[in-house]
Order: structure tokens, then C-alpha cells, then sequence
């Protein structure tokens, strides 16, 4: 095919890029006008404490659901929620078939079994190192390291190039878990030329190395032996190599390993199933904690971040129903903290400070490795591959912008910063961005998905900041009062006797009596007046901007 016949390729982030987490990538090919979809990965992040009532945010498919009939296809690099936990939420609006890796394929069926799509969805297994076509996309899987079993970079080839799009990885030389990072594919794609690298920018800022997983068994298992009574370990549920880790460690010092929590309970029984922890003996339920010694038990439990559903959290607000930590027990923050849940992490030290229990972080001991690449290695992988484009991603702007800079220092020609909804033109010609598409966020809000900033969540945060204020009056058809109105209000007094909230009644009362004969016979119109002065009232005395509701009945 010469230049002439070749199509253009687009690259359209709508989530993950300016923001860690909530993945969502979009690679589009056609000639004249983009004909062919393919989308890399779908994920979710979690709420940082600023949205009530809400637990799970993702992107907004919209642009690409307006063509999911192009849409050929979503490929999972690996099982991480990511990167993978809206698609139970989102399928519906796509409808496409899903490529994915066994341990990662287990993981999801575990999900459309919850959301009763397993019979609608088609997935399709690919083996590590495994190769697939996609209309005009030829996918080839390339195994990396990360913190979960079997992530892949997809070297994506198309008529224009071929495209690295790495997901989460580094180069771990032992990783206990899964095969180090295939560096002779890698080397030998840069040897075949690559267009464009779409590369982690996680941990830009980190000098050197992100180490090895297999590093931190003497430390841990050290721990664990000076410890005398219970010892809880939180740690990434998803970190299977951290598993086996601490299992080691736990059987070195003679003790029992407990699992509590129940996306601990799934990854198990999902790397099980795929040949992972096969030299590992069986962990023992949590409801069968209470009959092990305090001084033979480690306990691996979620919660490393402080949700407030998790194990952890539960064993610290002493509400866990077969778990109990207090004065001589341990606990070992095996994790990092994800940026954003610094002020929930910090809730749950105190809570087990307050228990009597000793805590040991990853910046007191080292019991913690990253899964994403430092300067190092994402120099090395640079060396590997020589793409002539850099598009940075999986990071907020400042580690976009500090990625760019790197990539131009390891001689990549161009390097584009573009954050969510950006269309990037790949090839041919020049690398650019040419447009920019809508890329909002949605929410589940109980069973709903909703836009993030709809008034739904709006109404809801003003709620939580401000409080709320009903009020309902009782007219008659010429607009006489017939009876006091009440007063009803959540999170602004004590009593409902309050002098505010009675001079309140008297400002709703005051509304209607001013009111003109013309427009006290316009329900729409006592309303907005009542809301207005009533509003108006508790922003002069509380300083609140209340969200206010009237409820007006007029007896004819």
C-alpha cells in the first residue's frame, strides 16, 4: 500500500490521561474519515472523599458509543479495576467483544456474573504472547511486569505504523509471580520500527528503579518474626506476587495466613484457577480466624487505602464480625499511597494508633515496591523501542509534561502532552493534535449512572456543605395563609426550636402576605418568592446557602 492509499490514525484518550486511573483508550483508522474503533481498556477510580454518596467514578463513553457500530473491539491490557472495572457498568452502551489474557478473562467473568451480562457478553481468550486482527489492527500481546498476574503491552500494527501502548508495567528481573518482561520482543518491535510509544507516566518523577517484588521477602519475613502477637498485612488485593511474598514470610515464622476480604477472596480463586500460588497451601477463611493462635496468625486483608468498606477499616473501627486487632497486635502498610486518599489512610492509622497497634509503613521499612516504571527504565524502555512519537499517559498533567521531557531526552522527535478528549493524529505525516471530543465522567449512583456534574451530584455535594431546608405552606385560592407553615432541615440545628429557624417560618409567612393580588394566584410565583427569602435568611444567619425546597398546597 502506498501513502496515497493509507488512512488516517487517531489516538483518543477519554480517560486516564491527565489523571491516574479511569482508563479509557480509543485507536481509530480509516481513509477520508476514521471507519474502524478499537478500545484499550475500561476502567473506573474511586471517589476521594469529595463526592457523596459515591463510590466508583468512570469515564463518559459518549463520543464512542455515538459510534459504537465502528467500535470493533475492547482489549484489556490486564485485570486492574483501572482498567477494567467499568466495563460491567458501560458494556451495554458499546456491545463489542472483549479480548483478554486468562487470569484477567477470570477476574471479569467473576464481574458479568454480578451484572448478569455473562451470557450476553462475548469474551474472547488470548494466550500470553498470543497475536489476533481486529479489522485493520493487528494486536500482539508482549509481557511486561506489573503487581498483577499477566500484564501486557499490545503492539498494535496498523497500515500507518505500529503502535506500543504499554498499560501498566515495569522491568522487574524476579517478579515471584508471572515471567520477567520480554525484552527481545520489545527490542525486536524496535528493530521493525515503531511509530508511536503510548507509554505509564506513574512514577516519572522517581529517580532509578521501581525493585523487585522479590526484594522484599527478607524484610517482611523479619517483620513477622519480631512480632509477638496478631500480625494484619494490607496490601493491593491484586498484587498476587505480594500474596505468595507474605506467604512465605508468614510459614517461615510458623503462622497461618487469613484472608479477609472479599476482592482478596476473588484474585485468589482467579489465580488458582490460572497456575498461579500453586506452591502455596490454601489461605484460611476469615470466618475461621478466631480459632487460630493470635501469635501463629497473619492476616491479609484490603484496605490499604482506607476505604471505609474494606477489611481493614472494619477491623479498625473494631465492626469486623471474625477479626479483632488491639495492644500487641501489627500491622504493615504494604502498599503506597494513591494519591487523594492520604486524609482516609490517615482516619484508619489513628483508629488502629487508638487500638494499642503497632504500624509499620512502606517509609519505615521497605515492605513495598512499586508495579509502575521509574526514570530508569522508562529510559531503558525508550532505548529498546526508539518510537518516533512519545504520547505519554496514565498520569496528571505534571507527570505528562515531565514524560515528555524525558522521551526528548532519550531522542524520541516528538513528544505530544494531551489530556482526556484530545484526537491525536498519529500518521501519517506529522504527529498532532487536530480536535478535541467531549470526555466527561460518569457516577454510579445506586443502581443509575450519572453524569458527575449533573444536579443529581451537585445538589447532593451543596447538601452536604450547606444542609437543606423544606418548607411547606398551605394557601387558600385568594393566597391567604390557613395554617403556620413548618419548617423541616437537616444538618443546620440542633432543635427544631431554634431561633433561626422560627424567625425562618416568619420570613416564608412574611413572603406570601407581600405578595401582589396578581401573583400571590401564581403557585410557580409564591414559590421562588418563599425559596428566595427563606434562603436568602439562613445565608445571612449562617452563612450556609442552603439548599432550599417549598412545598406550596393551595386549597381551592
Amino acid at each position: 500500500m502506498n501513502d496515497d492509499e493509507k488512512g488516517d490514525l487517531v489516538f483518543v484518550p477519554l480517560g486516564g490521561a491527565g489523571e491516574i486511573g479511569m482508563n479509557l483508550n480509543l485507536y481509530g483508522y480509516g481513509i477520508k474519515e476514521v471507519q474502524s474503533w478499537v478500545m484499550v481498556d475500561l476502567g473506573v477510580t474511586f471517589n476521594d472523599g469529595t463526592h457523596p454518596g459515591i463510590d466508583i467514578i468512570m469515564p463518559d463513553p459518549t463520543f464512542i458509543e455515538e459510534r459504537s457500530d465502528d467500535l470493533l473491539a475492547l482489549v484489556l491490557t490486564h485485570a486492574h479495576e483501572d482498567h477494567l472495572g467499568a466495563v460491567p457498568h458501560l458494556w451495554r452502551r458499546l456491545r463489542c467483544p472483549i479480548y483478554a489474557t486468562p487470569f484477567t478473562a477470570s477476574l471479569l467473568r467473576s464481574k458479568l456474573i454480578e451484572a448478569n451480562l455473562i451470557d450476553e457478553v462475548e469474551v474472547i481468550i488470548v494466550p500470553l504472547q498470543g497475536r489476533f486482527q481486529v479489522g485493520p489492527f493487528d494486536f500482539e500481546l508482549i509481557t511486561l511486569t506489573h503487581s498483577i498476574p499477566e500484564p501486557n503491552a499490545l503492539a498494535i500494527r496498523t497500515p500507518v505504523g505500529t503502535i506500543l501502548h504499554t498499560g501498566d508495567w515495569k522491568f522487574d528481573p524476579d517478579p515471584v509471580v508471572g515471567d520477567c518482561a520480554d525484552e527481545d520482543a520489545l527490542r525486536a518491535l524496535g528493530d521493525e520500527g515503531v511509530r508511536a510509544i503510548v507509554c505509564d507516566s506513574t512514577n516519572v518523577f522517581n529517580p532509578g528503579e521501581a525493585g523487585s517484588e522479590s526484594d522484599l521477602l527478607v524484610n517482611i519475613t523479619r517483620l513477622i518474626g519480631e512480632a509477638t502477637g496478631k500480625v494484619a498485612v494490607a496490601c493491593f488485593a491484586s498484587n498476587v506476587a505480594r500474596l505468595e511474598t507474605i506467604s512465605q514470610a508468614a510459614r517461615a515464622n510458623g503462622r497461618d495466613i487469613v484472608i479477609a476480604g472479599q476482592s482478596l477472596i476473588r484474585i485468589e480463586k482467579a489465580a488458582r484457577e490460572n497456575g498461579y500460588l500453586e506452591g502455596t497451601p490454601a489461605f484460611i477463611q476469615q470466618e475461621q480466624a478466631g480459632y487460630i493462635p493470635g501469635d501463629k496468625t497473619v492476616i491479609i486483608c484490603t484496605g490499604s487505602q482506607g476505604e471505609p468498606r474494606a477489611a481493614l477499616s472494619r477491623i479498625a473501627a473494631n465492626d469486623h464480625p471474625y477479626i479483632s486487632l488491639g495492644h500487641g497486635d501489627t500491622v504493615l502498610f504494604s502498599s503506597r499511597v494513591i494519591p487523594g486518599n492520604e486524609t482516609s489512610i490517615s482516619h484508619l492509622q489513628n483508629q488502629l494508633v487508638r487500638l494499642g497497634v503497632k504500624m509499620i509503613t512502606a517509609q519505615d521499612e521497605f515492605i513495598h515496591v512499586s508495579g509502575h516504571p521509574a526514570r530508569d527504565e522508562l529510559s531503558h524502555m525508550y532505548q529498546l523501542v526508539r518510537p518516533e512519537v512519545s504520547i505519554p499517559v496514565h498520569g496528571e498533567l505534571r507527570h505528562l509534561r515531565e514524560h515528555a521531557r524525558l522521551a526528548k531526552d532519550c531522542q524520541v522527535d516528538t513528544a505530544i502532552v494531551a489530556e482526556n478528549g484530545s484526537v491525536i493524529h498519529i500518521g501519517p505525516d506529522d504527529a498532532r493534535i487536530v480536535d478535541h471530543v467531549f470526555s466527561g465522567r460518569l457516577t454510579l449512583e445506586g443502581k443509575r449512572l450519572v453524569a458527575l456534574d449533573s444536579e443529581i451530584a451537585k445538589s447532593r455535594k451543596r447538601a452536604m456543605w450547606h444542609g437543606t431546608a423544606t418548607i411547606s405552606v398551605v394557601i387558600d385560592a385568594d393566597g391567604n395563609l390557613i395554617a403556620t407553615p413548618q419548617l423541616s432541615t437537616t444538618g443546620l440545628f440542633e432543635s427544631e426550636n431554634d431561633p433561626i429557624g422560627i424567625e425562618a417560618i416568619q420570613k416564608a409567612k412574611d413572603s406570601v402576605t407581600s405578595q401582589s393580588k396578581k401573583n400571590v394566584r401564581d403557585d410557580a410565583k409564591v414559590k421562588e418568592a418563599i425559596r428566595l427569602e427563606v434562603r436568602r435568611h439562613f445565608r445571612n444567619e449562617l452563612g450556609k446557602k442552603t439548599v432550599t425546597d417549598v412545598h406550596l398546597t393551595r386549597v381551592r
